[in-house]
């Protein structure tokens, strides 16, 4: 098949998934809307609809994921929505929790952990938070996540990379440190700590492993294989070294990069500006981009994590701030390296972000 033919190819596929999985993730989203309307603190209440609502991409995006099972199934869709809705949610409420410290975040981010682990028993997770009344909001989430994990069939043979990666996301304590210079420094100690899992440690800066623990895509592309019936037909760590650190690093700093003037605005860290100049933040991302992009297309079903990876770079630069005069020439390069099908779903993405209201803020 030529380029050409294997691009519309793949242009057909990822246009199938979303048409199949786009109402079902609104479905849910309804449902655990109508929960979060029902929280009594007016705090939590605030970060669980809001992680719900601007942050839809997030849910739209994790079950993409879904595409790399023989066989549709919704109750995974379910689970890949309740669990980036833990995560977005987390992601809230430890920024207006921070100033209750770290203690505060670890307990918060348990929930992560506790959602992938069904075998141990669930934590009080507000014990240190300011705000505690959610009306059972977390603990409903945890449980339909643990509920679902119980039922893949091939969880056992992921429960290690799952366990692994709900460790990993107590890096969002130290993200929303308000002084940069203390946030720096204790990002730069836990990522010693995690250096010792990556395969190639010294072809990653600090900045960019701890980018790639702050994303959820290396715990979705687990579940996704576990869902397989007769297992996941490939080498689980195989696929979790394209999933982590790399795609997490490239999904995160494209995220930084589409929400830069957001983040100066509002003084949030942003992982793209650890790079030293604009120039280099835009070539070392191309290259994340393109390395990404190299090494699924040679795993097992590689044309479906080749979907994933194109859906994810349109799905970022489809944001109308990556459409800004001084951005343009920027995305351009970012969209080069996403590759023909990137290109071709930006345009179809930009309707999907009007339609759910996506837009920058």
């Amino acid at each position: 098949m030529s380029a050409v033919g294997q691009a519309w190819a793949l242009f057909r596929a990822a246009l199938r998934e979303l048409v199949w999985g786009l109402p079902l993730t609104a479905r849910e989203i309804h449902r655990w809307e109508e929960r979060a309307l029902a929280i009594p603190d007016l705090a939590l209440r605030a970060d669980a609809l809001q992680s719900l609502t601007r942050k839809r991409a997030n849910a739209d995006g994790s079950v993409l994921f879904s595409i790399l099972t023989s066989r549709r199934d919704p109750s995974l869709l379910r689970l890949l929505v309740a669990y980036e809705g833990i995560w977005d949610f987390l992601d809230n409420v430890s920024e207006r929790g921070a100033p209750a410290g770290e203690i505060n975040g670890r307990w918060l981010h348990r929930a992560l952990l506790d959602a992938v682990d069904p075998a141990k028993p669930t934590s009080a997770y507000y014990s240190h938070h300011p705000w505690k009344d959610d009306a059972g909001y977390l603990q409903v989430m945890v449980a339909a996540c643990r509920e679902c994990c119980l039922a893949l069939p091939s969880y056992c043979q992921v429960r290690g990379r799952l366990l692994d990666e709900g460790r990993r996301s107590d890096v969002g304590i130290y993200n929303h440190e308000p002084d940069a210079a203390r946030r720096n420094v204790a990002l730069q100690r836990w990522v010693e700590r995690e250096r010792h899992a990556l395969t190639e440690p010294g072809e990653i800066a600090w900045y960019e492993l701890s980018a790639a623990a702050s994303c959820s895509a290396a715990a979705h592309v687990m579940l996704a294989l576990a869902a397989e019936p007769n297992g996941p037909g490939c080498d689980v760590a195989e696929v979790y070294a394209v999933y982590f650190p790399w795609f997490s690093v490239t999904t995160t700093m494209l995220d930084s990069y589409v929400d830069r003037a957001e983040d100066a605005e509002s003084g949030a860290h942003s992982y793209i500006e650890h790079y030293s100049s604009e120039e280099l933040g835009t070539r070392r991302v191309c290259e994340l981009i393109s390395r990404t992009r190299a090494q699924a297309k040679v795993l097992h079903n590689g044309y479906r994590h080749a979907v994933i990876v194109a859906c994810m770079v349109a799905m970022y630069l489809s944001k109308d701030s990556a459409r800004a005069p001084h951005m343009r020439e920027q995305t351009v390069r970012l969209a080069r390296a996403g590759g023909s099908l990137a290109r071709v779903l930006m345009p179809v993405l930009r309707l999907w972000r009007v339609a759910y209201g996506q837009q920058s803020a």
